[in-house]
């Protein structure tokens, strides 16, 4: 129980009806779990409107509402009704003061950017955590708490959500936490209510555009920018050439990272690193830190997930042989994942599922100078068809063979998304085999895998299902490559 006073504090609002001085029994937002004597925010949602709930909540007992806007209610009845300009930003506020403001307790950082968030809050958390901190984690992936993984269902969950996980890790002796930072998660304020210690951007390319997401690039970038409003360091990568747009207007001490001159932590000297059945890049480190590493992940864009990671730990005191330890070693699940199978050639798992970031990760591989370079991946089913012919195009113009698969089919029939596939690669002259279990299609490239190979199984990543006709199966590339070997008495 709180008083409506108190949850209220740190927030402008006007009491249109009764009194705040009243106890409140718990915080809700969905009229499912609507209670006697709870504080039901109506939030304004893409399909539902809950400011429609509210004579609903007034009659299951609620004791106070909150709103943005009029709503219609019994004219007898007892109840507070407190009005603020957005529901969705008192939400934050709200959920930060039930939970007793947990972020306060602890280091909070928060990484956005297009491309390399997820990476790098695993590099993060394994460097910090190697250094003997205890560090939470938010992200596309999963949510970890001391011992306890959670599915993640958004990348950054609703405000009452995160304010739960910071509660749990807080009372779980968690020091730190890293966490992934959408713009939609901006957008939708649910990263108010605290203020972020450190404040990431990694990269901005045009994505997560159209009806539901963003206007346009501009928006994207603004809403990305609103984390450099809400932390006290901003740490950007200073290569990409929209940073000083995303952090105008910023109110943080700004420090920049990147290849080039003017970048306050430089990476120089790279080169690429390959060792039977593996593939890495190693670096020096030069400006706020002199630190020379290694990495067991491939490519350019590697480097960059990295040196993020050291401008963040380097405000934690990590010593330069924690930092090389624990970048060495560390992995992250479904994101360029090596999995040793032989070390005649090299197989990995990744979740590149759309054109962009296929082709991103082919180039990088391509610079390892493969024998052959092997693209196995499938399309999402109910889904648009334009990335079917894309991610065909770019497969069969950067791989020397396609192997198309499935990858969710969901609701449409496999054999109708391979074709989409194929009129992709039909305008290039990559060559291709069409192989519709996906199970099979792993089987045939390990078993096809010639000395000097790469290996990609692209599109799937951290998932563990597929997803076919409303139902998911389990299905982990993972223990599906564990059983192949098996059967064929290999041994990586």
């Amino acid at each position: 129980m709180m008083r409506a006073s108190r949850l209220l504090e740190k927030l402008d609002f006007t009491c249109v009806r009764g009194g705040v001085d009243r106890e409140v029994s718990a915080l809700v937002y969905d009229s499912r779990k609507l209670e006697p004597g709870c504080m039901f925010v109506c939030i304004t949602g893409t399909k539902t409107d809950g400011h429609g709930f509210a004579a609903e909540a007034v009659r299951k007992g609620a004791g106070v509402l909150v709103t943005e806007k009029d709503v219609e209610l019994p004219e007898d009845s007892d109840v507070t009704v407190i009005r603020v300009e957005n529901t969705r930003y008192a939400l934050a506020f709200l959920s930060a003061a039930w939970f007793g403001h947990p972020a306060e307790r602890m280091k909070i950082i928060g990484i956005t950017g297009t491309k390399g968030k997820t990476t790098t809050t695993y590099l993060v958390r394994s460097i910090l955590e190697h250094a003997g901190r205890k560090v939470g984690l938010v992200g596309t992936i999963e949510a970890i708490i001391g011992d306890e993984h959670i599915p993640a269902g958004n990348t950054t969950p609703e405000s009452y959500v995160l304010q739960g996980y910071f509660r749990q890790m807080a009372d779980r002796g968690c020091d730190t936490v890293v966490m992934e930072v959408s713009s939609q998660g901006l957008m939708m304020h649910r990263t108010q209510g605290f203020t972020f210690d450190y404040g990431i951007f990694t990269n901005i390319e045009p994505d997560h555009i159209g009806p539901g997401e963003h206007a346009d690039f501009a928006d994207y970038m603004a809403c990305k920018g609103l984390l450099f409003r809400q932390c006290r360091v901003g740490i950007v990568n200073c290569d990409d050439p929209h940073w000083e747009t995303v952090t105008g207007g910023h109110t943080c001490a700004l420090e920049t990272y990147g290849f080039g001159d003017t970048a306050d932590l430089q990476a120089v000297n790279m080169h690429l690193v390959t060792k039977p059945g593996s593939l890495g890049v190693d670096f020096d480190v030069r400006g706020l830190l002199d630190l020379s590493v290694e990495t067991n992940t491939p490519g350019r864009f590697s480097v960059y997930n990295a040196l993020t990671a050291v401008a963040i730990c380097r405000h934690f005191g990590v010593s330069g042989e924690d930092i090389r330890e624990a970048l060495l070693h560390a992995h992250v699940k479904g994101r360029i994942e090596l999995v040793k199978v032989s070390d005649d050639f090299t197989l990995m798992i990744d979740y590149a599922h759309n054109a962009m970031a296929l082709e991103s990760l082919l180039t990088t591989l391509r610079e390892y100078e493969p024998r052959r370079l092997v693209c196995l991946f499938g399309c999402g089913g109910n889904r648009s068809r334009l990335r079917r012919y894309e991610m065909g195009e770019v497969s069969g113009r950067l791989a020397d063979l396609s192997v198309i698969t499935s990858d969710n089919p969901r609701f449409e029939e496999p054999q109708a998304i391979i074709d989409d596939i194929k009129e992709g690669i039909g305008k290039t002259n990559g060559q291709y085999v069409e192989i519709c279990d996906r199970r099979e299609a792993i089987r045939y490239v390990i078993e096809n895998g010639r000395p000097g190979d790469i290996i990609v199984l692209a599109g799937k990543g951290h998932e563990d299902y597929q997803e076919i006709r409303g139902e998911k199966y389990p299905m982990d590339e993972r223990v599906l490559i564990a059983d192949i070997l098996q059967e064929r008495g290999s041994n990586p």
